[in-house]
Order: structure tokens, then C-alpha cells, then sequence
């Protein structure tokens, strides 16, 4: 039997090696800081990390809906479009591709800008979220906010990659009911700045949100790629 005096030993011995553990993980798992940038080099640094990720996802997806919709109109169907119908429920093929189309580039630049912070946030550090996308399946690869909200910690998705990022992104604001008349609308039009006015539930800013992508798509001149 353990005395007194060698219980309290062990008691402190292993408090200490807690302790340092504590101390180990916490430096392996700090996150590198950016380096100090101008206002100029980091819209460059965003450019090059953004841009060419919405050019490759956006033609995928525009020529997935033009594939889909060449099938639809000639009164025809497949297993992929069932299998997109229940994926983006959809009920009709209408639905389906007011679902598929992609918005244009410009929306999707400018959102990216603002949800994060201009590709310098933590959650696109860490985890290549670059839209603010929560998560609620804990199974799925996520990360948590340094702050809580309330009692509750905050997750969001990680991705292995920009483009997965932007995909999950298009997908999202075509399934979600949110959406609705935002994807009404883009079967009529691709001006950026008439859809940006149907985003207001994206945000917590509400009609404020569509001003401040508009400011921004036009200060930096993002509409020149819904060209391309």
C-alpha cells in the first residue's frame, strides 16, 4: 500500500506530465500566421488562390447543366438525373435545373472575399472553408470557432481543397430552400448585381448583404469574368 506522502508524488507527477502535454499539443497545433500584407498584396494573394478555382468549378458545373438540360429537352431522362433530382430535391426537371445552373463567377468571388476575409481567416487557414459553411454531422471532417455562440461551439466543414469548397458552396445555394427566388431568379438573368438582392439570407446582414457584394464586385471589377 501507497503511502501518504508517495500518493501525493504520483498525484503531482501526473498533473505535471498533463500539463506538458497540454503545453506539447498546443504548440504543435498552432496555426501559422500570415505575413504582414498590404491592402494590394492581399487581393493578388486572393486572385491567385480564388479565381482559378471558380474558373475550373464553374465550367464543370455549366457543363453538367447544359449536358442535363440537352437530356431534358429531348424528353429524356437517366439514372444521373434521378439521382441529382433526390440530391438537390428537386421534383420536377424545371427544379433540377434552376438547381444545376451556376450563378455567375462574380457572386461567387465576391461572397468568397467577404467570408473570408479575403482568403486570411482561420476557418480558410485551417480548413479551406472559404464561404463560412457550418457543419452538423460530427462525423464529417470539421473544425471548430475559437468562440462560442451562447453555450454552443460553432463548427464548420473542412475541405481537402479550394474546389471542393467551391462546389459544396454551389451546391448549397442550389438545394437550400433559403435559395429559392434566388434560383428563380438566375433562370431569368446572370446580372450579378439584380441576384445579389436575392442573397439576403445568406447572411446575418440581411438587404445589407447584397450592397456590400455589389460595392465589391464593382470596386474590383469582379463582374470582367462572368466573360470569360
Amino acid at each position: 500500500m501507497l503511502r501518504p506522502s508517495n500518493k501525493i508524488k504520483i498525484i503531482i507527477a501526473t498533473i505535471l506530465l498533463v500539463i506538458i502535454a497540454s503545453v506539447i499539443y498546443s504548440v504543435t497545433q498552432q496555426e501559422p500566421e500570415l505575413p504582414k500584407m498590404t491592402v494590394q498584396e492581399k487581393k493578388a494573394r486572393f486572385r491567385a488562390l480564388i479565381i482559378p478555382a471558380v474558373n475550373i468549378v464553374y465550367t464543370k458545373l455549366m457543363a453538367r447543366y447544359e449536358e442535363i438540360k440537352t437530356t431534358l429537352d429531348a424528353g429524356k431522362t437517366s439514372a444521373e438525373i434521378e439521382k441529382l433530382k433526390v440530391e438537390y430535391k428537386a421534383t420536377t426537371n424545371e427544379e433540377l435545373l434552376m438547381a444545376l445552373k451556376p450563378h455567375p463567377k462574380s457572386i461567387a468571388i465576391a461572397q468568397a472575399a467577404i467570408e473570408s476575409s479575403w482568403a486570411t481567416s482561420r476557418f480558410f487557414r485551417v480548413a479551406n472553408n472559404i464561404f463560412g459553411v457550418w457543419s452538423f454531422d460530427k462525423n464529417e471532417p470539421r473544425v471548430a470557432a475559437l468562440k462560442m455562440r451562447g453555450d454552443k461551439t460553432i463548427w464548420v466543414k473542412k475541405y481537402n481543397s479550394i474546389e471542393d469548397a467551391i462546389v459544396d458552396y454551389y451546391r448549397t445555394v442550389g438545394r437550400s430552400s433559403a435559395f429559392a427566388e434566388f434560383r428563380e431568379a438566375r433562370m431569368q438573368t446572370n446580372d450579378p448585381f439584380i441576384l445579389v438582392t436575392k442573397l439576403d439570407r445568406y447572411s446575418e446582414k440581411g438587404s445589407l448583404y447584397g450592397e456590400e457584394l455589389t460595392s465589391i464586385i464593382k470596386f474590383n471589377k469582379f463582374n470582367k469574368y462572368d466573360a470569360d
